[in-house]
């Protein structure tokens, strides 16, 4: 875990609620212009920061953690405060826990967890499914077939080859960036000059 704060003292005291849970704190950052890097060299499952003396000053670490996208943030209040857990939220934080006992932190740390595996199957899968569709247009434009063809194509090549249906996918799309004609193959058309 990364914990991060502007006040020292905060992170000791939650670093050692954290090792008490039974989790290892990895970093411990209070500047905005080093919890970005930190994180990307950590890599941690999950960051904890908490609101010290300015909002500005914690919105501004969240907003660096959530930059790197490596893991998802909790953001840990002393009192309630709508308005910084709004401006936490369009920052990217995936939770918040005002004030809470150590059963309270482990279970929004287990919530947010959850969730955040959620959020990666799901944005696979959407990158997964744009791949397939770019390569069945690609495929489509080439063999001037219809979107049910270019996907039978993948689909048996797939299976024949025994390669997952989104590799042979992204193979079509790389190497389609490769079998572009070049400027001096293209045929002129009537708005096209010699010069292009």
């Amino acid at each position: 875990m990364l914990i991060a704060n502007e006040r020292r003292d905060r992170l000791e005291l939650l670093a050692q609620v954290v090792h008490e849970l039974g989790h290892e704190v990895i970093a411990r950052e209070i500047y905005v212009k080093e919890v970005g890097a930190v994180t990307a060299r950590e890599r941690p499952d999950v960051a904890l920061v908490g609101l010290g003396l300015s909002s500005e000053h914690a919105l501004d670490l969240i907003a660096e953690i959530v930059r790197e996208a490596f893991c998802p943030v909790i953001a840990l209040l002393s009192a309630k405060d709508p308005a910084y857990v709004r401006e936490a939220a369009k920052r990217g934080v995936f939770a918040y826990i005002v004030d809470g006992s150590p059963e309270e932190l482990q279970s929004a740390i287990d919530i947010t967890l959850q969730r955040f595996a959620e959020y990666h199957s799901l944005q696979g899968a959407f990158g997964r499914r744009a791949m397939i569709e770019q390569a069945k247009g690609i495929l489509m434009a080439r063999h001037a077939i219809d979107a049910d063809k270019a996907f039978d194509m993948l689909r048996d090549h797939s299976q024949h080859n025994g390669r997952r249906l989104v590799d042979v996918a992204e193979a079509v799309v790389d190497s389609h960036l490769l079998l572009l004609p070049t400027a001096e193959e293209r045929p002129l058309t009537p708005g096209r000059a010699l010069a292009d």
